[in-house]
């Protein structure tokens, strides 16, 4: 089984505290199920800057499939961010060669030639959503906390697997009512309550692993990675909750917003 991750990718910075490394929804994700042992290939744009040859270094050494990563005449994307406690802050987003960017007919097609394709809210690839489900792609999207945003509505039809950060409170009858618009299953993570999901017939529910919090950065697309990847096996809903919860919990327990294996 084969796996595409298209999206973003930037450096995150920490300037108080003298840190940075590489990033982004696509690219956390992409490295996670890659040590989840499927082979994974990243289609995205990064910088002619430092940050840009860092950035493919680092995905080359993951194993990462980079053939499909262009290099825009630009500066590489950079979030600033913070620390409160244990927990992340975001701060200004500078994107660099990701403010233009438009995925080529040629990398859909490749992307879409893979078992599993992944995007996430601000991969910029909702557009292509369409032309991926028409290839026969499985796709699964990370809409994050952006539940009420309208490209939810526009993109649900073509989502086989739908993640959402939710309330505890708001979550059944928020993924009853996504399933309707059309993916095979909607899940939500609920912080510290675990996470849920609804397949059209009943709700599935798993918990937390203990850890000891380092950084919860990168935790959403840990979990998603975890979960695809016991999809992809073959499992069932509860045995994909449990196997997202698994990796989330090893990723806050280091800085860095993916597994360290």
């Amino acid at each position: 089984m084969r796996v595409a991750a298209i999206g973003d990718n930037c450096i995150d910075v920490y300037p108080r505290l003298g840190r940075q490394y590489p990033t982004g929804n696509a690219v956390d994700f992409a490295v996670n199920i890659r040590k989840l042992g499927f082979p994974t290939a990243l289609v995205s744009v990064t910088g002619s800057d430092d940050n840009g040859r860092w950035m493919l270094e680092t995905l080359k050494s993951e194993g990462i499939d980079i053939s499909h990563v262009r290099v825009g005449n630009g500066a590489t994307a950079v979030t600033y961010m913070d620390m409160d406690g244990k927990d992340r802050v975001h701060g200004e987003y500078v994107e660099g060669v990701l403010a233009d960017l438009v995925f080529t007919p040629e990398e859909i097609d490749f992307a879409a030639r893979h078992d599993l394709v992944h995007t996430a809210f601000w991969g910029k690839a909702d557009n292509d959503l369409p032309g991926l489900k028409a290839h026969g792609a499985l796709l699964s999207f990370d809409y994050a906390t952006k539940k009420d945003d309208p490209l939810v509505a526009r993109t649900l039809p073509y989502v086989d697997y739908a993640f959402f950060s939710l309330k505890p409170s708001e979550a059944e009858s928020f993924l009853a009512d996504a399933w309707r618009q059309g993916p095979k299953v909607v899940v939500g993570t609920l912080g510290v309550e675990g996470s849920s999901a609804y397949d059209g017939e009943r709700f599935y529910h798993f918990g937390i692993f203990p850890a000891q919090v380092e950084n919860t950065v990168g935790a959403g697309d840990a979990f998603i990675a975890g979960f695809m990847a016991e999809v992809l096996r073959g499992k069932g809903l509860e045995e994909a909750l449990r196997g997202g919860a698994r990796v989330a919990a090893e990723v806050v327990e280091v800085f860095e917003p993916w597994v360290k294996k």
